[in-house]
């Protein structure tokens, strides 16, 4: 186990991920609208125009064309269109059985809802930075290659026992995989690195990490999955 000094250094929430779609992106989606010649679109029109182009249509079907740009080869065809509908009325980004689509919901999620002027739920994410000490230096390297895991061990502890982490991921926290983690934090940047600390800033769903605004600066422990276990 590895013990660390964790402070939050700041908090704050965001309606929309940083960098989620770029300029290819809505040129896709145009030519999925069977919109003509999208590639001489002025890069600086390109958002507004993807926008205003979706409401020409009903939002299902908006929603249809944007998870079969995002998940062309995860969903079916009846699985899309099954979903697009919910997408109107329900947290998908929270409520989907499979992690590892919640973020693609979320960028999903949020295009629409600026396209349709609230027709589709408020997507919320938060995002901080944490500084994180080690009594040895040398453990910072259980960052180096899948931070995930141990990081979100670490800050799973700066919150309260009944935080959904907590109550949802009691096995992996404590075990020898936490494959999970990938998926709940979408964003990892490290802003700073020296010989014994390293700053993260983190980008997730304000399901998982809302809670850990309340953190301040405490002590805990973690561990880097293990290799040897098979991922499920």
């Amino acid at each position: 186990m590895k013990k660390f000094s964790i402070e939050r250094l700041s908090f704050g929430t965001l309606s929309e991920l940083p960098n989620s779609w770029q300029n290819q992106d809505y040129r896709e989606l145009f030519r999925k609208m069977n919109y003509d010649n999208p590639d001489e679109l002025k890069d600086s029109e390109l958002k507004e125009m993807c926008l205003m182009s979706f409401t020409d249509v009903e939002p299902d079907e908006a929603a249809q064309i944007v998870l079969a740009y995002l998940f062309r080869e995860a969903l079916t065809e009846g699985q899309i269109e099954n979903l697009a509908p919910q997408m109107m009325t329900e947290k998908l980004w929270e409520e989907y059985p499979e992690l590892s689509l919640h973020e693609g919901f979320f960028k999903a999620t949020q295009l629409l809802y600026a396209a349709y002027n609230g027709k589709f739920p408020r997507t919320e994410a938060v995002r901080f930075r944490i500084r994180l000490t080690a009594e040895d230096g040398g453990d910072l390297a259980i960052f180096d290659a899948h931070p995930e895991a141990p990081l979100v061990r670490l800050l799973a502890q700066g919150m309260s026992g009944s935080a959904l982490i907590n109550r949802l991921f009691s096995h992996q926290l404590e075990g020898a995989r936490f494959d999970e983690a990938k998926h709940i934090l979408w964003q990892l940047d490290t802003i700073e690195k020296e010989k014994d600390h390293v700053v993260f800033e983190v980008t997730s769903s304000s399901y998982w990490l809302d809670d850990f605004k309340y953190a301040d600066s405490y002590q805990a422990t973690t561990h880097e999955d293990s290799a040897s276990t098979p991922e499920n």
